[in-house]
């Protein structure tokens, strides 16, 4: 009898532990799902000042530069193992060079932060090249590591 009470507490603890794992999985995903939004929610407007579509704002613009820079240190947290799997366009290629991954972040911080730097001239002529480049970083990422 003891033995079965083990094996089935056992059994029930493993049970629960995978079924965190998963929770963590599953929120990690959804953790940086949401960061990704947010980020295309701040670069959008921008991105409609910088064509001219959006009337520029320079302290909107500056608002925004700010908060991606912000944003920028936060998606990387979601990308813990195992999440690879499930309602995600995040490639597995990720966790086999997790240093160009991480690198490719610290880029998207520097990047960020020399866009909010830029941004506060209020000078498109000087905004445009760190715009530009924090594009480029964004869709390096997306062309290696995005399904």
């Amino acid at each position: 009898m003891k033995k079965l009470v083990i094996a089935t507490l056992s059994g029930a603890l493993l049970a629960g532990s995978l079924n965190v794992y998963a929770n963590d999985v599953e929120d990690a995903i959804e953790y940086r799902q949401g960061v990704f939004q947010a980020i295309k929610w701040y670069f959008g407007p921008m991105a409609g000042m910088a064509k001219g579509d959006i009337e520029y704002d320079a302290a909107e613009f500056t608002r925004r530069a700010e908060m991606l820079n912000q944003l920028s240190y936060m998606a990387e947290e979601g990308f813990i193992e195992g999440s690879a799997e499930g309602d995600t366009d995040a490639l597995p290629a990720i966790w086999e060079d997790m240093d160009q991954f991480s690198a490719g972040f610290d880029k998207l911080q520097e990047n960020t932060a020399a866009l909010a730097e830029a941004s506060k001239s209020g000078d498109m002529g000087t905004i445009m090249p760190a715009f530009a480049e924090v594009g480029k970083t964004c869709k390096g990422c997306h062309d290696n590591f995005r399904d």
